[in-house]
């Protein structure tokens, strides 16, 4: 499995529109991408701290192909919408271990 994660920091005036916008995104533009197993939207639980965008993929390959895909493109498409203009960071993860209690 191949995880990728995107720390988003949203000002506290834009997280109640970002939630919306983003959440609103995954549900329109993620459903049948080709090895999507899942993908996250996390609030922060502490001020000051990011939301973080975890998104599942059964293979790098995978991940590479939606990022070249009309579903991230349209994922993407609206520069003004909130949180799309904040810092992020990126981070990717092979995973060695996958424990399910």
């Amino acid at each position: 499995m191949y995880v990728v994660h995107n720390r988003i920091e949203v000002t506290p005036e834009q997280a109640a529109s970002f939630e919306e916008t983003f959440s609103a995104s995954m549900r329109a533009t993620l459903a049948g991408v080709p090895g999507l197993r899942r993908s996250l939207l996390m609030r922060p639980t502490q001020p000051g701290h990011p939301y973080v965008s975890t998104m599942e993929f059964d293979s790098a390959d995978d991940f590479r192909a939606w990022m070249k895909s009309d579903s991230f493109k349209a994922a993407h498409a609206n520069a003004d919408a909130p949180g799309m203009q904040a810092p992020s960071a990126i981070e990717i993860f092979d995973v060695l271990e996958d424990f399910s209690a």
